[in-house]
């Protein structure tokens, strides 16, 4: 499959960079930028102390989502093949949906986060879920297509 067939897991990959790098800039810019993006004042309070934690659980996040996003060019033909492709796909784009559904679940053990952050954040996972669960298929159905 050619690199710009498969349009959404393309779209999937570029919406994981850009939370990728908006991630990193809460690491670089600090507090000011965990508060913008909803994270609590928690996590603003310990960046702001220059505690670890912050910057730990955001560059995992950053790592993660880096990694996802080239599964999801890899999925695409964008790149060489990674091992495990198909099930990464799967498997990444039920994590984004299940984290847009599941906040309601995960609000209590977050009780800092407004409902603003749920719902935006619950919004783009969603979203980048649905472009993952849509790539894959049109991905499948045009292997299954070659096959037949």
């Amino acid at each position: 499959m050619g690199s710009g067939s498969n349009k959404y897991l393309l779209a999937a990959a570029l919406c994981c960079f850009a939370a990728a790098l908006a991630h990193l800039g809460c690491i670089i810019f600090g507090a000011d930028w965990y508060r913008f993006f909803g994270a609590g004042e928690q996590m603003a309070r310990m960046a702001e102390q220059g505690l670890w934690y912050p910057t730990i659980m955001t560059f995992v996040i950053v790592l993660l989502l880096l990694l996802w996003g080239l599964y999801a060019l890899s999925g695409a033909g964008a790149i060489k093949r990674l091992p495990l492709t198909t099930l990464a796909l799967v498997v990444i784009g039920a994590i984004f949906l299940l984290r847009g559904i599941a906040f309601v679940a995960l609000m209590p053990m977050f009780p800092e986060n407004s409902l603003t952050f749920w719902l935006i954040s619950s919004g783009i996972c969603l979203f980048i879920g649905g472009l993952f669960v849509v790539g894959s298929w049109q991905q499948w159905s045009a292997l299954a297509g070659k096959n037949a």
